[in-house]
């Protein structure tokens, strides 16, 4: 029997027990106000080999994030494709993209925010052009579009129909871009996860399920600290 800890447990008014393995591998536990400290513990018991497969997985994630150090040559993703890393004296922004990722050399001791700054104002007109392509075509509308600091999280659709993408997806290639976009906008008509929702998904995009593992597989390239 595996020896399994609960991280957290948050009780409500739910009907049922559901698992959740975080991030940063903490199983968080959500359970019926009426359901026993033993009928949880009995669950997880039961669930153990699946908990530790998956905190197993989310470790080996975490030691796979490539830490920055911004110097001359070290290589930066943007839509799929990697740029080395150079700095220039005389550049009309602090970021310019040309045949390398090219940083200002008056701006290189903050480079991680001007750096990010770049991803954040690519990653805004880029995703924004696609969600509207997209919508145009399945005939949605959305409130707004948002870009946050997630690592892991791609995107999400907020219940006011905001739509919100990490600046970090638009080092992935531009057709893995474009499933996040069709994903997200897919649960303007499907709140879930249901076979109607993965339905809708594939009537936009046939072969998505290739850029479903492309992010399970180099998702760690996105994910980059200092």
């Amino acid at each position: 029997m595996i020896d399994i800890k609960i991280d957290k447990l948050i009780r409500s008014r739910r009907k049922t027990i559901g698992l959740q393995i975080t991030n940063d591998a903490r199983l968080i536990v959500r359970a019926p106000y009426f359901a026993s400290e033993d009928l949880i513990h009995k669950l997880v018991s039961r669930k153990g080999a699946w908990i530790k497969s998956k905190q197993d997985h989310f470790k080996e994630r975490q030691d796979k994030v490539l830490v920055r150090k911004f110097i001359p040559g070290e290589e930066f993703l943007f839509l799929g494709q990697g740029y080395p890393l150079a700095v220039a004296e005389d550049l009309p922004k602090a970021v310019v993209l040309d045949n390398a990722l090219m940083i200002s050399q008056v701006v290189l001791g903050n480079a991680k925010d001007h750096i990010e700054n770049w991803y954040r104002v690519q990653a805004l007109e880029h995703i924004t052009q696609r969600v509207e392509y997209y919508a145009q075509m399945a005939r949605l509308q959305y409130q707004s579009i948002r870009i946050n600091d997630a690592k892991t999280r791609w995107g999400s659709c907020g219940y006011k129909d905001t739509l919100n993408f990490t600046w970090r997806l638009i080092m992935a290639p531009a057709r893995v871009v474009d499933y996040v976009v069709i994903h997200e906008l897919m649960h303007l008509k499907q709140r879930n996860h249901s076979h109607k929702f993965w339905a809708e998904v594939a009537c936009m995009m046939p072969d998505y399920k290739q850029d479903e593992r492309w992010l399970k597989k180099n998702g760690h390239l996105l994910a980059w600290d200092i």
